[in-house]
């Protein structure tokens, strides 16, 4: 395919081209309604083609011709490999059980969206966390390993798994997630927002606390809440299922990307944000932070997050923002927006990492509810490509 424009709508010629097919083809595919088209703007009114349309005809034709091959390219931002209630990310929006993210964001409380994506009822969470005992943890921010420590000791008590039956797993996943939260430090009683506010010494930032939670309670099938649905299938505790997907989100390539992004910000305190960026691209020039496959007009997150920051124009992070924005034409992502907001709200080190563990925490709970229905241990094959076997 030889099309490199990022347009979302194509011309005759570039689809064919995209599609590997003849124009003469492709008026073929549409006159048999399988591909879409529309009306262009202008006089001419040229036929345009939606690039979405046209990618998932160019999946469903090569799942057609190689199913194997389908499935081993769907675990690469591929085609869909199960089927969930939880999340849609859709026209560069994304969506818990039909509701917009960055709106919920703005009007729900972190627990309300938990009771969302795990009953499909956000009064619910009225009943599940009236209960939940006051939070004693340690003031000034939380240890790296904190989370997974206490998960780890946790599970070696716990005889809940989603084997328990509903009443069990809820009560379960309440006790999970406030107990994640006294772990990063959240201290005393109410919302576990205002616990952790209270914790980390910066009681102001409750609402945009609470907001960052919203905002990363869940993202479809990452690898973290892929981890958290593998599990859960094998009837694992739920403490097991949060420590197996935190295991998975402190990968430099998922949430363990907001600490490169925090060191890329101290670089730019340091040296400038040119001199940062310089030396944080990547081998294709990327930057940490910057551009997500599934938003290529911008994750919504991170715009709402660094909305929230409010950082000033002559911020280095403004300016990494500026810098990536006009040479990279790349949009921040959620990993930049936590690191802003921790930073303008001046929340202890690693905040960040731990703003997006404790609100993931909900859609890894949610996952694993969700896999109970299923009823079926998730095991996918390999395809080998070794040396033959012996005679």
């Amino acid at each position: 395919m030889a099309v490199t424009t990022s347009s979302p709508d194509l011309s005759a010629a570039e689809a064919a081209a995209f599609l590997g097919v003849s124009k003469a083809t492709l008026y073929a595919y549409v006159s048999r309604g399988m591909v879409a088209s529309a009306p262009g703007p202008g006089p001419s009114r040229a036929r345009r083609y939606p690039r979405a349309a046209l990618e998932e005809f160019a999946s469903r034709r090569e799942r057609t011709r190689d199913r194997g091959l389908a499935a081993h390219g769907a675990l690469h931002w591929g085609l869909p490999v199960l089927d969930s209630e939880l999340t849609l990310i859709r026209d560069g929006r994304c969506h818990y059980r039909g509701r917009e993210v960055v709106g919920l964001s703005r009007r729900e409380p972190f627990e309300r969206v938990a009771a969302l994506l795990w009953t499909g009822d956000p009064a619910a969470a009225d009943d599940l966390f009236a209960g939940v005992a006051p939070s004693g943890g340690a003031p000034g921010g939380p240890a790296p390993t904190a989370l997974a420590a206490h998960l780890a000791a946790a599970a070696a008590d716990s005889v809940v798994s989603p084997s328990s039956g509903a009443a069990a797993l809820l009560r379960g996943a309440v006790r999970v997630t406030a107990g994640v939260f006294a772990a990063a430090g959240a201290v005393g009683d109410g919302p576990l927002a205002s616990r952790l506010a209270h914790g980390w010494g910066v009681p102001e930032a409750v609402d945009d606390i609470d907001a960052a939670l919203v905002l990363c309670a869940d993202h479809e099938l990452n690898v973290s809440s892929f981890t958290a649905r593998c599990v859960a299938s094998a009837d694992a505790s739920l403490e097991d299922v949060v420590l197996a997907a935190l295991c998975a989100l402190r990968g430099r390539r998922h949430g363990g990307l907001t600490a490169r992004v925090e060191s890329m910000a101290a670089d730019a305190d340091r040296d400038g944000a040119v001199a940062a960026a310089a030396r944080w691209r990547g081998g294709d020039g990327a930057l940490p932070g910057f551009g997500h496959p599934l938003y290529p007009d911008g994750d919504p997150r991170g715009a709402e997050l660094l909305r929230r920051a409010g950082l000033p124009p002559d911020d280095p992070v403004t300016v990494l923002v500026g810098i990536a924005r006009d040479q990279l034409g790349e949009e921040p992502t959620l990993d930049l927006g936590l690191a802003a907001l921790a930073r303008a709200r001046r929340m202890p080190p690693g905040a960040a990492f731990h703003l997006f563990a404790l609100g993931r925490c909900a859609g890894w709970v949610a996952h694993a509810l969700e896999t109970v229905g299923d009823d079926r241990l998730i095991r996918p094959r390999s395809r080998y490509t070794g040396p033959p076997p012996d005679a």
